[in-house]
């Protein structure tokens, strides 16, 4: 999946990019539409959404399984044609909702490019299958044609993942870009550490690999576990853990619908809260290990090391999260406090000027989300972003204008300090975490994980980048990452 969304970001740019007359330098006709060929529950819907936020391109998403003909092509309408002199009744069609729900995005949005993605695409009724052909050929539904500036991705299963499946003949195939998908558990794992999966999970995932995706036909009937399952199921957890409620082999089946790895987990997930809570994890990120820890960590097996170290991880992961979080939202309120100032020089009213600013950075990021360009996250940081700049408004209409900035800026100048603090907490914390894997592993293999698991993480990699670990980049040179680190595992798993 991280190939498929290279190559469709660079598939974005080369479709629409413009020659001087403003004419896609790739003619539409010889845009190819791309089909996503692989086994369900990889990511292929989510990773369309992350390519659209990324490129600043809309968005528009179909699973064709929930349609009929009807919906997907429109309806036939009978029209009065005049042909040589004379009248006919010619049968035309309505505009299919696909086609309306694009018009209907660039209406409310304005913006005239983006990706219609289509799943289940060649498991779609009899009825429909001739109209899922005929929108690969010629990229139309009914009688509309998908707008220019819109690239077509489609995606479908394996005949071995379903019954339903119908087979492409050649000369649609000819017209497409095929891009065969797998499920790869070490590729997955960066995407995960950076959507927060639950750290017990990539713990699990990192000792058994193999369980990441499995696919079985026994006399129970199919057993299966996808990624979409431990995403999901992630959220679950994490729910379940803020309200203190146990999590079941058979509540972790519903989401990983293997028995032997529903119940493999369910253990392993009281065993990772226990080490959590028998070595201090807290207390070690905050430079007050316990010495038994050590002497404990000495002793243990290959499963209870790694699942220490990767409990310190997500530890650091959290606070990285923190500070990069206060960062951007100083950052920001810089910027607006920056502009504030220059504007308030053109004003006889500082404060209403400031709450002008606050409306005009309200109504912008309120268009973004609509446009879908902001995840969750992105929205969390909106609105605390909004909501800093209003407690920071100059309370008393009757402010000069040097009185009114003062006043404003004495706010940022809270949020400041606040980052400085977390700043240096994580510091500290990074610091303490590497004491301790020092003092238990040295050089050992747990080392490489540690380190390899900063580098992949977004936040870690972003923290490091920004703020510097003098002995993260020792043992990052000193140490082999990505392939050696898998090779280690395997080796270790081999000797238990």
């Amino acid at each position: 999946m991280k190939q498929v969304k290279e190559e469709i970001v660079h598939t974005i740019s080369a479709y629409l990019e413009k020659d001087e007359a403003g004419d896609y330098k790739i003619p539409t006709i010889r845009q190819r539409p791309i089909l996503l060929m692989g086994p369900p529950g990889v990511g292929k819907t989510q990773i369309m959404e992350q390519i659209a936020r990324e490129c600043k391109i809309l968005l528009v998403s179909y699973t064709m399984t929930h349609h009929t003909r009807q919906s997907a092509v429109g309806l036939p309408m009978i029209q009065e044609k005049v042909f040589q002199g004379s009248s006919y009744a010619v049968t035309e069609y309505t505009m299919s909702e696909i086609i309306a729900s694009i018009y209907q995005k660039m209406e409310e949005t304005g913006l005239r490019e983006g990706i219609l993605f289509i799943d289940e695409i060649n498991c779609v009724s009899e009825t429909l299958a001739p109209a899922m052909l005929q929108f690969l050929q010629c990229k139309t539904f009914g009688g509309q044609a998908v707008p220019k500036g819109w690239l077509i991705v489609a995606a479908g299963n394996p005949p071995e993942y379903n019954k339903s499946v119908r087979e492409f003949d050649m000369v649609t195939l000819d017209r497409v870009r095929i891009l065969s998908v797998e499920a790869d558990e070490s590729v997955w794992r960066e995407y995960a550490r950076n959507q927060k999966v639950h750290g017990a999970i990539l713990s699990y995932l990192e000792l058994k690999p193999n369980n990441f995706y499995r696919v079985e036909a026994d006399v129970d009937g199919m057993q299966y576990v996808t990624a979409r399952g431990w995403e999901d199921f992630s959220c679950l957890l994490f729910a379940y853990e803020a309200r203190k409620l146990k999590v079941t082999p058979e509540i972790v089946y519903e989401y990983l619908h293997h028995k032997d790895i529903a119940e493999d987990v369910a253990a392993y997930l009281d065993l990772y809260r226990k080490y959590q809570d028998d070595y201090g994890i807290e207390d070690i990120l905050l430079g007050k290990g316990n010495p038994e820890a050590f002497v404990r960590i000495l002793r243990a097996g290959f499963d209870e090391r790694l699942s220490v170290t990767n409990l310190l991880i997500d530890g650091l992961l959290t606070r990285f999260q923190k500070v990069l979080q206060e960062k951007e939202i100083t950052d920001r309120y810089f910027t607006f406090l920056k502009s504030y100032r220059q504007s308030a020089e053109q004003t006889a009213s500082p404060v209403l000027e400031y709450e002008a600013g606050i409306l005009k950075t309200e109504e912008l990021l309120a268009k973004k989300e609509r446009d879908g360009f902001y995840g969750k996250e992105e929205k969390l940081l909106n609105r605390r972003l909004v909501s800093l700049l209003k407690d920071g408004k100059p309370l008393d209409a009757s402010f000069s204008k040097e009185e009114a900035f003062a006043f404003a800026r004495e706010r940022f100048m809270e949020q400041r300090r606040k980052l400085e603090s977390l700043e240096e907490a994580a510091k500290a914390s990074l610091e303490a975490a590497f004491d301790f894997m020092e003092e238990a592993f040295g050089r050992g293999e747990e080392m490489v994980v540690f380190v390899t698991e900063l580098t992949i993480g977004r936040a870690a990699a972003a923290f490091l980048a920004e703020y510097g670990c003098r002995r993260y980049l020792l043992y990052h040179q000193e140490l082999l990452i990505g392939s050696r680190k898998r090779k280690l595992l395997s080796e270790l798993e081999m000797q238990k």
